[in-house]
């Protein structure tokens, strides 16, 4: 009786506030499975706030790289998938694990280094000559290595640059096994180059004498996109309200959300969704 009432009174505080009653158990919340970047940046700490004040509905977040996190929505360990790896994206569709995409945002990639730019590339905009001499150079050169959508991105344009990162393994090379923060923190420590999502760069706080370098080519593109986690391959997923938020995501409302989002007078993403949906 008196768990009751003080529930009873909660509640009626939360309507007379406006403030969010402590979670139940049996409050409604999904999961969605998406990128380092998007949580790093504080994209999402600024607009999911905005979702759940309109539809009462609770995001909680999964940030790991894009592979592991198509990993994770494949085993049915979330309702939404929200990632940047679009060819990745396709087949988890295609493979019936998704009930469809959609373009959401974008912004680009950048290589930013030291102030002393060992390989000779700051101010460059063309990445694969840059990273020709970075590995001519051999200087050094931290990368994610975690299956992450930068990561794939990152070895795509070694191939492109027909460069064999892996052959120098060890030396120049380094593999961090991280998200894109760590990463960044490990490629200032070790005073090498590395490639970073441009909003994760713009927030990132220990940039210490680095700067962007390489920035501008078209390869350099980064594209998200969200899709539905499919309830016909896992009956837990939270379908109707996962659904709710996709439709948030790539209407006018969310759009101009993501649009908002800013740091340092800055705007880290552009939303991109299109009208009806798809991709």
């Amino acid at each position: 009786m008196i768990r009751r009432r003080f529930l009873a009174l909660a509640a009626a505080l939360t309507v007379a506030t406006g403030l969010a009653a402590p979670l139940q158990a049996d409050d409604k919340f999904i999961i969605v499975q998406s990128t380092t970047s998007t949580l790093n940046s504080g994209l999402l700490d600024a607009i999911l706030p905005q979702f759940t004040a309109k539809t009462g509905i609770e995001v909680r977040v999964v940030a790991v790289g894009t592979g592991q996190a198509i990993k994770n929505a494949r085993n049915g360990d979330g309702d939404v998938l929200l990632v940047h790896a679009k060819p990745a994206e396709e087949k988890f569709v295609a493979d019936g694990y998704g009930v469809a995409r959609h373009d959401l945002m974008y912004n680009d990639f950048v290589i930013v280094g030291p102030e002393d730019d060992p390989a000779g590339i700051a101010g460059m905009r063309d990445i694969l000559p840059a990273l020709e001499r970075i590995a001519q150079s051999a200087a050094p050169f931290a990368s994610r290595g975690d299956d992450s959508g930068t990561h794939k991105k990152e070895l795509r344009l070694w191939k492109d640059a027909g460069v064999d990162p892996a052959a120098a393994s060890g030396t120049w090379y380094r593999e961090t096994g991280s998200g894109m923060g760590a990463t960044l923190n490990t490629a200032v420590g070790m005073n090498a180059y590395t490639m970073s999502d441009r909003a994760t760069w713009i927030a990132f706080q220990n940039k210490g004498d680095f700067a962007i370098a390489v920035e501008g080519d078209p390869a350099l593109f980064n594209q998200y996109g969200v899709i539905l986690v499919n309830p016909e391959k896992h009956a837990n997923v939270k379908a109707e309200w996962g659904q709710t938020f996709v439709d948030w995501l790539v209407s006018g409302e969310g759009q101009k959300a993501i649009a908002a989002f800013e740091v340092d007078g800055q705007q880290l993403f552009f939303p991109n969704a299109k009208e009806g949906g798809g991709s």
